[in-house]
C-alpha cells in the first residue's frame, strides 16, 4: 500500500463564500487558511496547491475579542532608516482598507514560499457585501454554525 499523492492535474478546486459578519478574526482565519491549503480534503498533498478558492464578504464587520481592537498593534517598515510605523487594529478597521486585518491574519497562517504565495492568491476578501464572482457559483460556508465560539457580538 502506497501513500496517495495528488498531481496538479487531478485537483478539483471549489469556490466557497464566507460571510464574516460578527465572526472572530482568529477563528475565521484558521478555517480559511485550512481551506486554502486543502487540509480539509482526504487527498491533501503538502507540495500541491489543492485547496479551494475562498471569497470573504463583509470583512469590515469582523470582531476582535477582548481589548485587541485598541491594544493590538500592526507594524510595517517604510524601508528608510528608523522608518518603522505602527497602527492599531481599530485604526485599520475604521480606515480605508479594513479587509487587511483578515488578509494579514490568513497570510501569517500559510507557509511562506512559492506554494504559499500561490495558495494565498486563491483568497479574495471584500469589505462590503458585494463581490464580482457570481459566475463561479460559490457555495456558502456557514462558519458561525460550526462552533458557538466563532461568533461574538460587537
Amino acid at each position: 500500500m502506497s501513500t496517495y499523492s495528488a498531481k496538479p492535474a487531478e485537483v478539483v478546486k471549489k469556490w466557497v463564500i464566507v460571510d464574516a459578519t460578527g465572526l472572530v478574526v482568529g477563528r475565521l482565519a484558521t478555517i480559511i487558511a485550512m481551506r486554502l491549503r486543502g487540509k480539509h480534503k482526504p487527498t491533501f498533498t503538502p507540495h500541491v496547491d489543492d485547496g479551494d478558492n475562498v471569497i470573504v464578504v463583509n470583512a469590515a464587520k469582523v470582531v476582535l475579542t477582548g481589548r485587541k481592537r485598541e491594544k493590538k498593534v500592526y507594524h510595517h517598515h517604510t524601508g528608510f532608516i528608523g522608518g518603522i510605523k505602527e497602527r492599531s487594529a481599530r485604526s485599520i478597521l475604521e480606515g480605508k482598507f479594513p479587509e487587511r486585518i483578515l488578509e494579514k491574519a490568513v497570510e501569517r497562517m500559510i507557509p511562506r514560499g512559492p506554494l504559499g504565495r500561490v495558495q494565498l492568491g486563491n483568497l479574495r476578501v471584500y469589505a462590503g457585501a458585494d463581490h464580482p464572482h457570481a459566475a463561479q457559483q460559490p457555495e456558502k460556508l456557514d462558519i458561525a454554525a460550526m462552533n458557538r465560539k466563532n461568533t461574538r457580538a460587537a
